[in-house]
């Protein structure tokens, strides 16, 4: 999918919204796992028709399938070649967060993009620098989403860390050193929502590139904040929310209420796409 194409999908849909697919088998309606053989994978179809209207992306983090060994891998497969067949618009994220010296790298690439897993973009981690990342922006149409600025409380560990000498911060050094690498047509970035004060200063360097904000939704984040300080002409925002919408019930009703708290996410973002007249 190109920046273009997801663009229009954006405007199509009237709204910018991810949903993570973070789906821990202990917070899984119980029912599931007497009536069906792969509760998790029946949990994801459900959670997916619900949400599909709604939404323009999926971001299945791996590390809730891996868990589960090889049975948890097949199951990802199983999700994501159910969103390929069902709702094949789609944009689907591999969560991943890979990152290691360039021979790895190569084979992560060719992992997520080289053969069947179907995905559209994978998060990568760039703090090993320029060899870590190239190799994964080597496939046309895929996308690099580089960890630029986190949600998570260590994020002020490193991230916000000054340089001695030119005041900048690491996560703007990330920013400004990966333009040389790739550019808004294959590379994205994560900005956690908990920070969408530091999108002025972000978008000062990557203005048109599409940033991945998680944290909206149960870990607190403003979607109008976000909106206010991160959204540019091609909207450039694709909005996470995993916990709100996937587990807003964990009754019968579970996929149903997904539906609901989805809607309630593609109507405020219709509203912000109207008003900045992207739509």
């Amino acid at each position: 999918m190109t920046k273009q194409e997801l663009f229009k999908l954006i405007k199509e849909k009237k709204s910018f919204l991810c949903v993570g697919l973070d789906t821990d088998a202990k917070k899984i309606p119980a029912f599931l796992s007497e009536k069906y053989e792969n509760p998790v994978l029946e949990f994801n179809k459900a959670i997916i028709d619900a949400t599909a209207d709604y939404c323009v992306a999926y971001k299945p983090n791996l590390a809730f399938y891996e868990n589960s060994g090889v049975n948890g891998l097949d199951t990802l497969d199983a999700t994501v070649e159910y969103i390929r067949t069902n709702y094949p618009a789609h944009f689907i994220i591999a969560d991943a967060k890979r990152g290691d010296i360039g021979n790895t790298s190569a084979m992560y690439a060719h992992a997520f993009f080289g053969n069947e897993l179907n995905y559209d973009a994978v998060t990568v981690a760039p703090y090993m620098g320029e060899d870590s990342v190239t190799p994964f922006l080597t496939y046309a149409g895929k996308w690099v989403i580089l960890l630029a600025l986190t949600s998570n409380k260590g994020a002020y560990d490193f991230q916000f860390v000054r340089d001695a000498e030119t005041g900048e911060r690491i996560f703007e050094k990330v920013l400004k050193t990966s333009l040389n690498w790739g550019n808004d047509e294959n590379m994205m970035y994560v900005v956690g929502a908990t920070k969408a004060e530091m999108l002025t200063d972000i978008r000062a360097i990557v203005p048109d590139h599409f940033l991945l904000v998680p944290g909206v939704g149960a870990q607190g984040g403003s979607l109008q904040e976000v909106a206010k300080y991160g959204l540019n002409s091609s909207c450039g925002l694709l909005v996470n929310s995993s916990r709100q919408i996937i587990f807003a019930s964990v009754a019968e009703d579970y996929a149903q209420a997904a539906r609901t708290e989805a809607a309630k996410v593609q109507a405020e973002m219709e509203l912000i796409l109207t008003d900045a007249k992207l739509i």
